[in-house]
């Protein structure tokens, strides 16, 4: 079990490099990954599932103790996303499918890579869990009824299908990991530390199989999409970082929003693009999932260091 546990650990501390490995070579070999697209909506209920069985009490005990905080977060990653989301692809001339892409992405809770990296930068890691789960558990109702809202014009869209979708896909199996973890609660805590190999498995595989899918379109189009999900992704770190302001949070809070709000649960929006819509319409998604491994670290290096020279200059005033 230890052998696992550092292979797990290793695997989550390199989660951005076997992204970016896989990624490249569904790219360049797409015959070896295109069997995996059958398999995108279970992976995703394994990741879920996952989820589930990390939650704990606290972590909703959490959104009691400050619903205002988790309501900021929240609320923000449902309204900024999506309208940036929707601004975006009117702004710049994309395909139907791609544009329902970033929008159904723009739309998505935030994802558990939110929460590492909010940890890596120093901020509010409760807040962010909080986040993450309050979100995920409302995407249900949200996530259908806004990419109803923005998407409608370019492409039909069927809220009733995608909330079914989302309560397999997502609900189901955080209620069922929640419920494991809740019944074998010894057993499971000795597995949790395997979970990060499972996830990154997961994810990396999901990319693969959106990449090998639509590698042609990739090549067409590719540099268009990458340019929407990288200033999309910025300025959901910029937006949720000024909504912290706005609200005089706390440094530690500001980061903990700014990351929840910029970073997308992209496999969902990857396995809802592929069954409601087009494969194509996953590429967004697929693309986000390989920026924000690399978007994350650097914001959380930045937010670090903002901490370190704000600490340190405390020192030297306090010294003087």
């Amino acid at each position: 079990m230890k052998t696992l546990e550092k292979i797990s650990q290793f695997a989550g501390s390199t989660f951005a490099l076997w992204v970016l490995l896989f990624a490249a070579l569904s790219f360049y070999v797409p015959e070896g990954f295109t069997w995996i697209a059958p398999y995108i909506v279970p992976l995703l209920g394994i990741i879920m599932f996952g989820m589930g069985l990390t939650l704990s009490k606290k972590d909703f005990l959490e959104v009691f103790k400050r619903p205002k905080d988790v309501a900021i977060g929240v609320g923000a990653q449902f309204i900024l996303m999506p309208l940036l989301a929707f601004l975006l692809v009117t702004i710049l001339p994309v395909s139907p499918e791609v544009a329902v892409g970033v929008i159904l992405v723009g739309c998505c809770p935030g994802g558990t890579s939110s929460n590492v990296m909010t940890y890596l930068s120093k901020g509010d890691t409760a807040l962010s869990v909080a986040i993450t789960s309050v979100s995920t558990i409302l995407a249900p109702l949200f996530t259908p009824f806004l990419v109803w809202i923005f998407a409608s014009q370019w492409l039909p869209v069927s809220a009733g299908d995608l909330f079914l979708s989302i309560v397999n896909v997502v609900l189901l199996p955080i209620i069922l990991g929640v419920g494991v973890k809740t019944i074998f609660k010894e057993k499971v805590e000795a597995t949790i530390k395997a979970l990060p190999l499972i996830s990154v498995i997961s994810i990396v595989a999901i990319v693969a199989a959106v990449v090998s899918v639509n590698h042609t379109q990739i090549a067409e189009t590719g540099a268009t999409i990458f340019a929407i999900v990288v200033v999309h992704n910025l300025l959901g770190y910029l937006t949720g970082y000024g909504l912290g302001k706005l609200f005089n949070m706390e440094p530690i809070k500001k980061r903990a929003v700014s990351i929840e709000v910029g970073m997308q649960n992209s496999g969902l929006g990857a396995s809802l693009a592929a069954v409601h819509f087009s494969p194509l319409a996953a590429v967004p998604s697929a693309i986000f999932s390989v920026w924000h491994n690399i978007s994350g670290p650097i914001i959380a290096t930045i937010f670090r260091k903002q901490k370190e020279v704000k600490s340190t200059d405390h020192h030297y005033t306090k010294s003087a």
